[in-house]
């Protein structure tokens, strides 16, 4: 043991004095190329001289990254996480005049803008030296994933380690089933193709649809009426097999997540919904409102979540019940200093050579979005949304600095030997909802993504226990223009429009906007031509229209309980053959007093959910959206929270179309091709997720996929997910404690 650490400290010493050689020549070149950084006095150096300056400036300079540092980091925790890293190149530059102070005669100079230039390239220049030096040597590799990302596990013996494996869940967020297949069959994604067993070549015969998801959208065969089907053969050569699943109607990472985290995902009816009992507008990814959906989750279940033993949760909207939490937004507006959701950055960006790597990183994902969006205006794409303003920082913080943190977090979590681990990594469902779910765009990502997890794969070959690494998605997306830009006008314009209330003009010019407004008169009996002195109706509060990808709701404030049908029709008798016959629109749930939930087409299709038998004969407006679509709905039906019109948009099974109600060309929320088909690779050490021979049988919604994920935790002696609190203070009792004061 004594041989074994003095040649790890030998080696250790050896890397020291090469990266400093390095940052010392790196030094020297940049003082004669930046005329304003010089490292000689006035009146002019020997090379010597000079060549001592630059090894003390650069010495200096390294000695500050690693004492100071950490400590500016730790004190800037409160500063936004999407300036942070911007702020890097600054504090970095300013390390650097104060290591060049500290040289002896004043032989060390340059200006503020020379020294965050100089500071960059020498940390970048160290960081890929010392990586480089440590290729080879696989305890400094392990040492050096480690330091970047837990550093207070340095004092954890790790080489008796757990014998039952830990299980590691990697959310690929927005990755549909056939967009898998199809990047694997492109090479996009060759360490997903090796767990597969399958590479381009050999891929398309097993592909769920031939012609994979084609320009824009899955293909013919892919999940249009019958959806991506059961799993395939799995290859002989295969360490994982892919499975299908479908979503909920609200298909969407709140709904999904809080099913899989927390085994129940009820009254959630879509990404944002409105609360006739608060007044309130739940919007899933606002810390408040995620606080109270997992209160409501651990209330139903009585159970913490799918992470209470010894768990960690990384970048999700809900904790799981996990202990270990970085850039959980269900605890972001908690207090102290290990409840912050911003204390996950802390451990990435106190290592000065991360910090620079990432930042540049950041802003070359926003000259490259920025490039993108260009590009796509001049060649006039169709469809195209509204890129600027804002969104290349959030595109750049979404698939760099999120991923980055994230992965570096599982990293930690993996060499400390947690037993199990989620995280959600959130680039390519950003990027696809302004790119497009198959736009060359995404499917960059997607392969950047895939580096991510041959880095993760690489990390479990060094972890101190065997870990079973789980790749899923919570939801897919759908491509297609929006709803305004075929139209013309928005969702809320057209109900407005047929509740006979004003319309901005340039919605009432429009052919949907006047077809409303006759739809109105006529319902009223009155001319179709009145003039401006025409009597109007009492004046009642707006309606509430809200938009979940290609999921319209609409709520009626001033009325405290969920509207029946006949209250709609004798209040707004035009709004509902408005909203059903318009070529936009898919179909509509209300609910009829007499008769139950009902499903509204255009031309009078109506289908009763409640009545018998159970799954219509005739399915009539939901025929497209494929088999479990009326369960679907039916069960959003029965939801406290549902609001009195839910609205879904039209959808092209032929191309896998729908009409995103907000400003996307990628779309999730609702019912209609991809978006509802994301996709479970599980190892296949591991039960498979649907019975070996079951006729019929898949997985269906996001509460059957947590109690799969729960099974394989229990598998090999694993973890046991308690049913009720077994005290202590652990994440689950502080949960459990906030739900019953109404604290969280």
């Amino acid at each position: 043991m004594a041989a074994g650490r003095w040649r790890r400290v030998g080696s250790t010493l050896w890397r020291v004095i090469a990266v400093w050689a390095v940052s010392t020549l790196t030094m020297l070149a940049l003082a004669g190329i930046l005329p304003d950084f010089k490292l000689q006095s006035d009146d002019g150096d020997s090379a010597t001289r000079v060549a001592i300056t630059a090894a003390s400036g650069a010495g200096a300079f390294g000695l500050l990254s690693a004492v100071v540092w950490p400590l500016l980091v730790r004190a800037l925790l409160l500063v936004p996480a999407l300036v942070l890293g911007l702020l890097a190149f600054f504090l970095n530059g300013s390390l650097l005049l104060l290591a060049l102070s500290l040289i002896p005669d004043g032989r060390g100079e340059a200006n503020a803008q020379t020294a965050v230039v100089v500071a960059a390239v020498m940390s970048a220049v160290a960081s890929a030296t010392g990586a480089a030096l440590a290729v080879r040597d696989d305890d400094a590799y392990r040492r050096r994933l480690y330091r970047l990302a837990d550093r207070r596990r340095r004092g954890v013996e790790v080489s008796e380690g757990p014998v039952t494996p830990g299980t590691v869940f990697l959310q690929l967020d927005g990755v549909g089933h056939d967009v898998l297949r199809s990047a694997v069959d492109k090479g996009l994604m060759p360490t997903v193709a090796h767990w597969l067993g399958a590479g381009p070549e050999d891929t398309d015969k097993e592909s769920p649809g031939k012609e994979g998801p084609g320009k824009e959208g899955p293909g013919k065969e892919g999940p249009g009426k019958e959806g991506p089907g059961k799993e395939g053969p799995v290859r002989r050569d295969a360490t994982h097999r892919l499975t299908p699943w479908r979503t909920d109607w609200s298909s969407q990472t709140g709904a999904s997540q809080l099913g899989i985290l927390h085994g129940s995902n009820f009254d959630v009816p879509a990404f944002r919904w409105y609360e006739k009992d608060t007044g309130e507008v739940m919007v899933s990814n606002r810390p408040a409102s995620a606080a109270e959906l997992q209160r409501r989750a651990i209330e139903r279940t009585g159970d913490g979540g799918l992470l209470t033993v010894d768990g960690a949760s990384r970048g999700n909207l809900f904790s799981g019940g996990a202990e270990q939490l970085a850039l959980v937004l269900s605890i972001a507006a908690r207090r102290g200093k290990e409840n912050r959701s911003r204390a996950g950055y802390f451990a990435y960006f106190r290592d000065p050579a991360n910090a620079v790597r990432t930042a540049l990183s950041f802003v070359a994902e926003v000259g490259r979005e920025i490039g993108e969006s260009t590009r796509a205006r001049f060649q006039r794409r169709r469809p195209r949304v509204s890129r600027g303003g804002l969104y290349p920082f959030i595109r750049a913080f979404a698939t760099v600095v999120e991923r980055d943190v994230v992965v570096a977090a599982v990293i930690g979590d993996m060499l400390a030997g947690r037993s199990a681990v989620y995280a959600d990594l959130v680039a390519y469902d950003e990027v696809a909802h302004h790119s497009g779910p198959c736009s060359r765009d995404a499917e960059k990502v997607l392969a950047r993504l895939d580096r991510s997890l041959a880095l993760l794969a690489k990390v479990a070959e060094h972890a101190p226990r065997a870990y079973r690494i789980v790749l899923l998605s919570d939801h897919g997306q759908s491509p297609g223009e929006t709803f305004q830009a075929r139209y013309g006008l928005t969702l809320e314009d057209l109900v407005k429009a047929g509740c006979g209330l004003p319309v901005p003009r340039k919605a009432q010019r429009t052919h949907s906007g006047a077809e409303a407004r006759a739809a109105v008169r006529a319902a009223l009996r009155r001319p179709v031509e009145e003039g401006a002195g025409e009597h109007r109706p009492e004046r009642r509060a707006e309606p509430v229209v809200l938009a979940s990808g290609n999921l319209g709701l609409v709520s009626f404030g001033d009325v405290p309980h969920r509207m029946t049908r006949e209250e709609i029709d004798r209040r707004h008798p035009a709004l509902l053959p408005t909203l059903a016959n318009h070529p936009g629109i898919g179909f509509l749930l209300v609910r009829s007093a007499e008769r139950g939930p009902v499903v509204l087409g255009a031309r009078g299709a109506e289908v009763y959910l409640d009545e018998e038998p159970r799954e219509p004969a005739e399915p009539g407006p939901l025929a497209d959206f494929g088999p479990g679509a009326a369960d679907a709905v039916r069960r959003t039906d029965g939801f406290p929270h549902v609001a009195d019109i839910m609205v879904n948009s039209w959808y092209d099974p032929d191309e896998g179309e729908v009409l995103a109600f907000e400003e996307q060309i990628g779309s999730h929320g609702g019912l209609g091709g991809a978006q509802s088909h994301p996709f479970l690779l599980s190892p296949l050490t591991l039960r498979p997720p649907v019975a070996d021979g079951a006729d019929g049988a898949e997985l269906v919604g996001a509460e059957r996929v947590h109690e799969v994920l729960r099974g394989w935790l229990g598998e090999e002696s694993g973890p046991q997910i308690p049913r009720e609190e077994q005290g202590g203070d652990t994440a689950f009792a502080v949960v459990r404690r906030a739900a019953q004061d109404k604290t969280l």
